[in-house]
């Protein structure tokens, strides 16, 4: 929901650091390695780092997969553009942002580099480690308590133009839901504990428990309340015993999510126990990076809340229009359930949120996380040169999978959608809302990544203050726009008003960072990078037509065989990938792009020829 990222979902910058390999500039000793050792070294580099990226991309990958189950289940238990999912997702949505607003940038950015120097102790860091656990836990329980009574006017506060039935049902929602404030705030914490100790798969693969515990779940609520239907009165029709399954069971998923990751930090044999007194832990040291990284991540999640409230206007405006094709005017005719179903909410809006964060989830935050700890060390050791070839190397890599899926998104925006339009007779209309917020959003998708990553160069030098300046900035051109758009504008159309928004600012804030990181940095071979991008950018558009083509003959545009259904959406999204997929790699191939042996990996290692 802002231009930085939603969703709470692993994209804050600095989340998990280390990779627990040597660098490769020197020897243990210290000594300047000879030509073999240094090549020896920087292959383990690259074998750690590959490792650890792989790991951690396969844990986000399933979680991502069973979230997109989620939210396809979701959509047909309760609609995708129907009241009770936009209520429902803001009350679940707010405590995720609100975690983030009050502790998350601090707890994924400042605490990973003094977990690392407290590592080194004697202790491994153990005391330190447990004074850190029981400060953030007592922090968050006091938080949660305090957010958690103000349910009502919290929602009053950040909802718009919501009647007091949609009022009533979305505060019900929140006392079930705002607890998760607190279990997010445990997962972030152990998480990064973890991470410091190179223990990085847990902190990825915690969150496919909580998907499961979600799937389950929903399956339980369809078992008892059956599918959504268009047409009915679902405020109503709502019942406590909806609210407690729906509400309480996402919260018992986040719950699982965080206490799970106590088995790996029981594995770390530091001997962890409740501490007080936090004199003499470094945190005034640390004050002043703390409070940059705070008032970055308050700018961000404030303007997040006041854009999902600005959004959730659109829940009310909904039914008007219906009422409105009823009556007559610009929507005459026209059946008032399709009507109301192709106007996308705050729910169509974070699932399309949903589906572009995961090429960045999967193939960017999964390298990024480990090159960080990279780009920490070579800072520390006065190796820019070595720092800014990193940085040159991330962008790179990841030039190779986000201009495939932004094509990708493109040309699949409509199967897509339907794919979480649900199962009612309004299932295309729904489909299509959400396919039109894709295509806005696609376009923005590299430079997100590429600006997400150039920021983690100045968390690497712990310069905090530059992403603040930036991150404000950003913020509060967001909200001018919004606010200023929405007054011409009808309330209805705010959800594809603030994803244009997002893609114009991501593209605005790579640009600012790149000519941030050349003045204080250097170049970092900005010229190979935009050779990288645009020679993938062509296969891509390449592939694209091809899939393109491959989705007109199966009617994907013009309401056929990708339609008809989830299944058929889901068969046709399949074949269409696979022959983007394979017409990309064989252009990357021909042009003998060395970024794709880098991304390739260990696959490429192990399958002789693949990527040359």
């Amino acid at each position: 929901m802002k231009p930085d990222d939603p969703t709470a979902t692993p994209d804050t910058p600095g989340r998990g650091q280390g990779t627990g390999a040597p660098d490769a500039a020197a020897s243990p000793d210290g000594t300047p390695p000879d030509a073999s050792s240094a090549a020896a070294s920087s292959a383990a580099v690259r074998d750690s780092t590959a490792k650890a990226s792989a790991i951690m991309a396969a844990g986000t990958l399933v979680s991502r997969i069973l979230g997109f189950v989620r939210t396809a289940l979701l959509a047909i238990a309760i609609g995708s553009t129907a009241m009770a999912a936009d209520i429902f997702e803001s009350a679940n949505t707010i405590p995720n942002i609100i975690y983030m607003l009050l502790a998350g940038g601090v707890f994924n950015v400042v605490l990973v580099p003094q977990l690392i120097k407290a590592a080194r102790a004697p202790d491994r860091g153990s005391d330190y480690t447990s004074r850190l656990i029981t400060l953030a836990v007592l922090v968050m329980a006091g938080a949660t308590l305090v957010i958690t009574a103000a349910a009502a006017p919290i929602m009053v506060a950040l909802t718009s133009n919501w009647s007091e039935p949609m009022l009533a049902l979305g505060t019900a929602f929140a006392l079930w839901t705002f607890p998760q404030i607190f279990f997010y705030g445990v997962y972030a914490v152990i998480g990064q504990v973890l991470n410091a100790n190179g223990r990085f798969g847990a902190y990825m693969w915690a969150p496919v428990a909580n998907n499961v515990v979600a799937i389950g779940v929903i399956g339980l609520y369809l078992v008892m309340f059956g599918s959504f239907q268009a047409g009915g009165d679902q405020l109503a029709e709502w019942s406590t015993a909806q609210t407690v399954l729906l509400a309480g069971g996402h919260t018992l998923g986040i719950v699982v999510q965080a206490l799970i990751l106590f088995i790996p930090l029981s594995r770390l044999g530091l001997g962890l126990r409740p501490k007080f007194g936090w004199k003499g832990m470094g945190l005034r040291s640390t004050g002043k990076l703390a409070g940059y990284t705070l008032v970055t991540m308050m700018a961000g999640n404030v303007i997040n809340l006041l854009v999902a409230r600005l959004v959730s206007g659109a829940t009310e405006a909904r039914s008007s229009i219906g009422e409105a094709a009823q009556a007559g005017g610009p929507f005459e005719g026209l059946d008032p359930a399709a009507v109301e179903a192709s106007i996308p909410g705050l729910y169509a809006l974070n699932t399309a949120q949903l589906i572009t964060v995961l090429p960045h989830s999967v193939f960017v935050l999964s390298l990024a996380t480990v090159l960080f700890n990279q780009l920490t060390r070579h800072l520390h050791q006065n190796d820019l040169p070595g720092a800014l070839a990193t940085v040159s190397r991330g962008l790179r890599s990841f030039a190779v999978p986000m201009m495939f899926a932004m094509v990708a998104i493109l040309v699949l925006a409509g199967p897509l959608g339907r794919i979480f339009g649900g199962s009612s007779a309004t299932a295309t209309a729904s489909g299509v809302a959400i396919g039109q917020l894709l295509i806005l959003l696609a376009l923005g998708m590299p430079f997100r990544s590429a600006h997400i990553y150039l920021t983690r160069l100045f968390y690497a030098s712990e310069n905090a203050r530059i992403p603040m300046f930036v991150q404000v900035g950003i913020a509060l051109c967001t909200l001018v726009i919004a606010y200023v758009a929405s007054v011409f504008m009808p309330m209805w159309s705010m959800a594809y008003l603030m994803v244009s928004v997002f893609t114009f600012l991501h593209i605005v804030q790579f640009v600012w960072m790149h000519v941030l990181v050349r003045r204080h940095y250097g170049d970092y071979g900005s010229g190979h990078v935009l050779d990288t991008y645009i020679r993938t950018g062509v296969a891509a558009l390449t592939a694209g037509a091809a899939g393109a083509l491959v989705l007109w003959l199966m009617g994907g545009y013009s309401g056929g065989f990708p339609w008809t259904s989830i299944i058929t959406s889901l068969v046709s999204c399949a074949v269409v990938g696979v022959v983007m997929a394979v017409v990309y790699f064989l252009l990357l191939r021909a042009m003998r792009l060395p970024e794709l042996t880098d991304f390739l990996g260990p696959l490429a290692r192990r399958i002789p020829g693949l990527a040359r």
